[in-house]
Formats: structure tokens, sequence, C-alpha cells
């Protein structure tokens, strides 16, 4: 249960991870906060680079560094930027790999709450692991 304590709690570090992007191209800044199952909060900010593509997203950042300490389960992940953008379509493919009930805040750089939906609602259709050992009967499988 995500409880409004933590709630405000993971927007204030998704708020404070957004003073650490790398964002010289764009100056749009994206702070992002991940609340995993055992509790832990992974932060991170996007970091831009010259050869765009090669950017990644605060969200990502946030991922990477859970799954890179054990943690696969998450809970919620709040994301923070000066109008209150959605995540992209890569985050939100990202996050899907560990479970559609993830629960995603979006707020301004005030800290305001804009929008709160499950990963699933953001992603619908999403291709999941199991997917990747369905056979194709459209193929005659």
């Amino acid at each position: 249960m995500l409880t409004d304590e933590m709630r405000e709690k993971l927007i204030q570090e998704a708020r404070q991870a957004r003073s650490r992007a790398y964002a010289p191209y764009s100056n749009y800044t994206v702070g992002a906060a991940l609340l995993t199952a055992s509790g832990q909060i992974y932060t991170g900010a996007n970091i831009e680079n010259a050869a765009y593509p090669d950017t990644i997203c605060a969200e990502r950042v946030a991922v990477f560094k859970a799954v890179f300490e054990g943690e696969k389960e998450f809970i919620a992940i709040a994301v923070v930027s000066s109008n209150g953008g959605f995540p992209c379509g890569s985050c939100r493919q990202v996050l899907a790999e560990f479970g559609l009930q993830t629960r995603v805040l979006v707020a301004k750089e005030d800290g305001a709450l804009l929008f709160e939906a499950t990963l699933g609602d953001l992603l619908p259709g999403a291709f999941l692991p199991e997917h990747l050992n369905e056979r194709d009967s459209r193929r005659g499988g």
C-alpha cells in the first residue's frame, strides 16, 4: 500500500534528484524516485548527450540503479519535471519488465501531484517477458 506520506517522500526525493540532471541541450530537467518492495528508494535524473539518442531518462537511471543492486519488485515511481511530463515510451517499457502494478506519480517542480495511475494504465498491451515464450499462432506455430 502506498501511503500519502510515502507519496510525498517519493516526490521530494525526485525533486532533489532533478537538481542532479545533466541537460545542457534541452534544459529540461527531470528527477525520478523509485520505491522497491524492500522499501529502498533509488533516484535518477536525466543525462543528456550531444548525440541525442544516447541520452537517458531519469526513470531508467533509477530503474537501472535498483536492478544493479538486486531489486526487481517495484511499488511506485515518482517523476518530477517543470511541467509534469509523463514517462516516455522507453521508460514505460523498461518499467513494464518488472510489473504493470507499479504506481506512477507525475508531479510538477513545486511538488504538486498532477497524476497517478498504474504502469498498466499507462502502457496497455505492454510487451512482457512472458511474451518471449509464447508461440505466434499466426505463423502456424
